[in-house]
């Protein structure tokens, strides 16, 4: 499979979403947190998946600590990328809380909890409307700046939020987008601006009937589209990514 730079990392364009590793609701640790291990060991060191996408909130915090256990010590190819600015109340239930002084403790927490000193790369989860966009992702830069997040992305984002941030350091785009779902004026505004952009929900949460038809389609959209389906089936792993490796 061909590759893209994300974050100053080349990788293949298929990576590994990993919020599937949690209990029902996205709450709490997965009926088997040995064998979600044994399989992000297996992703990484047999399939050759070199991007791994997480967030604080899958759990909230289970699968970051799932993904040290497994992988701590990192490869150094491996492109690592997490997401803050949200909070789980609840199973089901997701808030966007962007205060700069939230975000710095997020991305402190996530630090440990990935027991690395710099996260590759580091998204705004959801922009948060009861706070500035600039000091949202102003804050992240003061993190990038210190050496705690290596690049900066944004998630769920209109054209006119890449445009606000494009005057602090961007570099991925993650926007849900899938054939079923395939209206997303992001994408138009990231490939001519030659950005990363990085879709989740890729196979539309399971539903699409041809997994391997669905990723292809993304990956003709252009070469600045990175996938990230997740499983948290080892047989459905290597069904999705063994083609290509």
């Amino acid at each position: 499979m061909n590759t893209i730079t994300i974050a100053g990392k080349q990788v293949p364009r298929l990576g590994l979403g990993t919020m599937r590793l949690t209990g029902p609701g996205t709450w709490g640790e997965p009926a088997d947190m040995v064998g979600g291990a044994a399989m992000l060991r297996e992703a990484v060191h047999d399939l050759g998946i070199l991007h791994i996408d997480t967030a604080d909130a899958y759990g909230p915090h289970t699968v970051e600590e799932l993904i040290r256990r497994a992988l701590h010590p990192y490869p150094e190819q491996l492109l690592l990328a997490t997401k803050v600015g949200m909070v789980r109340p609840a199973p089901n239930v997701w808030r966007p809380l962007g205060r700069p002084e939230y975000l710095r403790a997020a991305v402190e927490a996530s630090l440990r909890r990935l027991g690395t000193e710099r996260i590759d790369l580091c998204y705004l989860h959801r922009v948060d409307p009861a706070v500035p966009l600039a000091d949202q992702v102003g804050e992240l830069e003061d993190l990038r700046t210190e050496g705690k997040i290596g690049a900066i992305g944004l998630s769920k984002v209109t054209p006119e939020q890449i445009r606000e941030a494009a005057g602090l350091v961007t570099v991925a785009v993650q926007n849900c987008l899938n054939a079923a779902e395939p209206d997303d004026p992001a994408l138009a505004y990231c490939l001519a601006s030659d950005i990363p952009y990085v879709p989740y929900r890729p196979l539309n949460a399971g539903l699409l009937p041809d997994p391997a038809a669905a990723l292809r389609w993304l990956l003709e959209l252009g070469p600045q589209v990175a996938p990230i389906p997740g499983t948290a089936n080892p047989a459905h792993l290597r069904a999705l990514f063994a083609p290509a490796t």
